[in-house]
């Protein structure tokens, strides 16, 4: 059974997928394009990606420009993270403010990102994998940022792990908006 817990954000959400389990141990059900639809979910997906990092790795704020902005699917298959979604959309009464979800692969919850929003993680755990299902492919020339802490977003871990493309992101107040 799927259940869903909607966030301020219009159309993000975190959910728990179907998860079946008997003595030959656990069957979970990600993706299920029906009952996706039934979240008001209504595109498909194009890209998947698997990412494994160390504990204290800080990835994001990312997202893509259109005709290239992606909606995701984030979860982990191993360990566990604090998984971010930033509203950059202009018009959208939650512009400028964040949520944060804590998926791991003990409880098997996915948040769902839709494309209009930065999205960015930190690394509970060593040896994470995170798997992320993307309605667009990626685009490099389209790819955009913002700064991990110049929105206030309450990191768990101190001293992250992150790389210098990422360090070099403009502040939110300095990027340039396209949605």
């Amino acid at each position: 059974m799927y259940s869903i817990n909607k966030t301020p954000i219009e159309g993000c959400f975190e959910f728990t997928p179907g998860i079946f389990t008997d003595n030959r141990g656990v069957s979970i059900k990600p993706y299920n394009v029906d009952i996706l639809k039934s979240m008001g979910v209504g595109h498909g997906f194009a890209e998947d990606l698997m990412v494994t990092s160390r504990k204290g790795v800080l990835r994001g704020l990312h997202f893509q420009r259109p005709p290239y902005a992606q909606a995701k699917l984030i979860w982990c298959v191993r360990g566990s993270i604090f998984d971010v979604a930033v509203d950059i959309r202009k018009n959208s009464p939650t512009y400028g403010s964040f949520v944060y979800f804590h998926i791991d692969c003990i409880k098997h919850n996915i948040a769902y990102i839709p494309a209009g929003l930065a999205h960015g993680y930190q690394v509970l755990e060593e040896d994470t994998t995170v798997f992320y299902k993307m309605s667009s492919v990626y685009s490099p020339e389209n790819e955009g940022g913002i700064l991990y802490n110049s929105l206030g977003i309450a990191w768990p871990l101190d001293n992250p792990i992150i790389s210098e493309k990422d360090l070099s992101l403009p502040d939110f107040k300095d990027f340039v908006n396209v949605f």
